[in-house]
């Protein structure tokens, strides 16, 4: 009696752990590179569906990169860049396609996103352009390139 008591527990201890770990590190972010180091002041907003906007990035000085969280909500991802002493505004859209990551039901469902395109105005910002469509949990490879004009 005591052997099955035993061969049940050691078998519902065995049914009930699951042999796929959660990523440690499971952040999903754009990565953002800039051509040279912007001499500058940097802030970086979002405009959410009501109209209100929300700061992203605050204030980065010497911006050489630097990551933002993309939403997935939204087709088109439209942040405000802001930059102090050259004083301009740029817009830019992000269009990208949200793919819906699932690893196991002990991990938080994740979004990995596919860049379509990316376009901007052009008061600060000289160009942009996609460097890694594939946006997941690799933090090392920068998805977007900055190019700001230069600066007097």
């Amino acid at each position: 009696m005591i052997a099955v008591v035993v061969c049940q527990f050691v078998c519902s201890g065995l049914a009930s752990c699951t042999s796929i770990e959660c990523p440690i590190q499971n952040k999903v972010e754009l990565v953002c590179l800039s051509g040279d180091t912007l001499k500058d002041t940097l802030t970086v907003s979002t405009i959410r569906k009501d109209g209100t906007d929300t700061i992203l990035l605050n204030r980065k000085q010497d911006a050489t990169g630097f990551s933002l969280p993309i939403s997935s909500q939204h087709d088109i991802d439209k942040l405000v860049f802001k930059t102090e002493k050259l004083a301009v505004v740029d817009t830019v859209w992000i269009e990208k396609e949200d793919l819906p990551h699932f690893e196991s039901v002990d991990c938080g469902m994740a979004f990995f996103h596919r860049l379509l395109s990316v376009r901007s105005t052009h008061f600060g910002i000289d160009s942009v352009v996609i460097s890694k469509s594939f946006v997941d949990y690799d933090l090392s490879t920068a998805h977007v390139l900055f190019y700001f004009k230069a600066r007097p």
